[in-house]
């Protein structure tokens, strides 16, 4: 079945063409300035020290989540012993959320009652 149209389509209107009004030198411009984004707020990852978690299980960790070499790490490891706590990194807040949870899994999975959190960077 065809269906035809009775009448031909007729085209919309189409707006007539305005200039801008001449100017007479008294307009103001606004300048766009350039906005800078701040860059993310950092955190530290911090290990605290207790006395169960042995210090070969603290320097592997440091390691593997936060690729530091094994002298490093040690260094680590021993300002974590000696000082109550340490800075193992320091990064955006979602990564270092995310260090944080990866250290606490890992502690956990072998019955260690280590501690890691992100606070602040100065």
């Amino acid at each position: 079945m065809i269906f035809m149209a009775s009448q031909t389509p007729i085209p919309p209107p189409v707006a007539p063409k305005t200039r801008p009004p001449e100017d007479d030198g008294g307009s103001v411009v606004a300048e766009k300035q350039l906005q800078r984004t701040k860059p993310p707020q950092m955190y530290q990852v911090v290990m605290l020290n207790d006395d169960y978690t042995p210090m070969e299980f603290v320097v592997v960790v440091i390691q593997e989540f936060f690729n530091k070499d094994r002298e490093t790490a040690t260094q680590i490891m021993l300002k974590i012993h000696l000082d109550g706590k340490g800075i193992c990194g320091v990064y955006p807040r979602d990564i270092a959320a995310t260090k944080v949870q990866q250290v606490q899994e890992a502690a956990r999975q072998a019955g260690h009652p280590l501690q890691c959190v992100s606070e602040p960077a100065d």
